[in-house]
């Protein structure tokens, strides 16, 4: 199932996550856009696993957030240290309803209230090599671009741009 689709309403928006989840990455993307990064949620990687969310900082770092919103959703995903392989800090985002001691030490802790988060524990550094650090980026670039023209494509669609921005996206300016 792909993330976007420019037939939906919101083309943003795969309808995977549950609202716990989605206010616990809302919390989490504000205090990431904080520290200046980059953030895009669920970037298919290399390997086929799903990232919950990734970031790219203004200094190059690759950070991965998984995100988990009980006891049970950590116990039977035990996916996350391949995530290791595409980032230079892994990290967990969860809510205050969660027991924070369940969460393996090797990785950052960030607790959301959906409103924004405070980084509990830092993410130690792995860095990645150059060639796994250049696909991971232009992955992020290619995915980034590729849901910001579906974005406008479905904001003109629904009349939500303006004239200059509806000519631009319709070529007519290009004359």
């Amino acid at each position: 199932m792909k993330i976007l689709s420019i037939h939906g309403d919101n083309p943003l928006a795969d309808g995977r996550q549950s609202a716990r989840a989605m206010k616990v990455r809302r919390g989490v993307q504000r205090l990431l856009a904080e520290l200046r990064h980059a953030v895009l949620p669920e970037l298919t990687l290399a390997s086929g696993r799903r990232a919950d969310l990734i970031t790219l900082s203004a200094k190059g770092e690759i950070w991965i957030v998984e995100i988990k919103t009980s006891i049970e959703d950590f116990r039977v995903d035990r996916k996350w240290p391949e995530y290791r392989l595409h980032c230079d800090r892994l990290f967990f985002a969860t809510h205050g309803d969660v027991p924070l001691d369940i969460f393996p030490e090797e990785c950052g802790l960030l607790l959301s209230d959906g409103y924004g988060a405070h980084m509990l524990r830092e993410a130690p550094e792995h860095r990645l090599a150059a060639a796994t650090r250049k696909s991971v980026i232009q992955a992020f670039a290619r995915t980034a671009a590729q849901r910001l023209m579906l974005a406008e494509w479905a904001a003109e669609r629904n009349g939500e741009l303006g004239d200059s921005i509806r000519d631009i996206v319709a070529g007519t300016r290009d004359d």
